[in-house]
């Protein structure tokens, strides 16, 4: 029907595609990283089989893959003057591309969610290729297994070169849930220990921050502590709000507001936002969403049921 809007489509060829691209993207760490995004948010699709040395073919995109990730975890750990770095990098890698078909599958739902949650998104295959959301959260997903697996280095270059590309900036140990949308994206930041439910979206500016930092006896800030807010499942933040602190959580479904500034927890099913230079924290009603007024500025808002 001519003017009629795509409906969503499962991830085929043009995920094999994807794969296939990013091995052949060349040498050099920003190669990687989009190689092994590629990958993982494109990957294979029909009833993966788990991944073991030896049972990939030779001309397979993933064996490319393998190879240079070994290489690359390796030159890592060598760098942290870790012993038998060549037998861990290999373990790891063999680790990691286990867990490709899952992380295809939680990165599949974040494309679901875009394309569910914008109305300009024609179809699935303009969110693959041209929202940076995407990007930055597949390699942030990527980035998040190998930060487990306790490699150095590579997971903060995978997401700073998200970051780089698209402005999105998430700490590889910030833990986030499925169907994860971040509209616009420029200038969001999500820390290390910040951790996101399922079906929450943010738009562009939104920090989910530290309001401080414990400090050792030589005041250097103490690793490890956490330090970022969790947000509930089913959770929309808008432009630029900020929310602080490891003691913080925002209720699952829950609203914040443009430029609310929030460092104490709030209750499910919550609305937040400004009236003139006041911070309102009330109950949600049913139904209700946020919508930006026409001609209104930042802080004030219609609300729409």
């Amino acid at each position: 029907m001519p003017g009629a809007r795509r409906q969503a489509e499962p991830l085929g060829g043009a995920g094999q595609q994807g794969a296939a691209l990013g091995v052949g993207l060349g040498d050099g760490g920003e190669q990687l990283a989009v190689g092994v995004g590629i990958a993982a948010r494109l990957g294979p699709v029909a009833h993966p089989r788990p991944f073991r040395v030896g049972s990939v073919r030779s001309d397979d995109p993933l064996a490319g893959i393998d190879k240079r990730l070994v290489a690359e975890v390796e030159k890592c750990l060598r760098f942290a003057k870790l012993d038998q770095a060549a037998k861990q990098a290999r373990e790891i890698t063999t680790s990691f591309l286990a867990q490709l078909p899952e992380l295809r599958k939680i990165i599949k739902t974040d494309v679901d969610a875009a394309y569910a949650g914008d109305p300009a998104a024609r179809s699935v295959e303009e969110i693959i290729l041209a929202y940076p959301c995407v990007l930055a959260i597949s390699l942030q997903r990527v980035a998040h297994v190998l930060y487990h697996l306790r490699v150095p280095l590579l997971p903060r270059m995978l997401t700073e070169y998200g970051h780089d590309r698209t402005g999105i900036d998430i700490h590889p140990g910030a833990r986030l849930g499925s169907h994860f949308f971040i509209d616009h994206g420029t200038g969001v930041v999500i820390g290390e220990t910040a951790t996101v439910g399922a079906h929450v979206k943010l738009y562009q500016g939104v920090t989910l921050g530290a309001k401080s930092f414990e400090v050792d006896d030589e005041g250097r800030p103490i690793k490890g502590v956490k330090r970022h807010p969790d947000i509930g499942d089913h959770v929309t933040i808008y432009a630029h709000a900020t929310i602080l602190g490891g003691d913080t959580r925002v209720g699952a479904h829950s609203i914040i507001g443009s430029n609310v500034w929030l460092m104490k927890t709030i209750p499910d099913e919550s609305v937040a936002y400004f009236k003139g230079e006041n911070l309102i924290v009330r109950s949600r009603r049913k139904k209700e969403s946020l919508v930006e007024g026409r001609n209104s500025p930042t802080h004030d808002h219609e609300w729409e049921i």
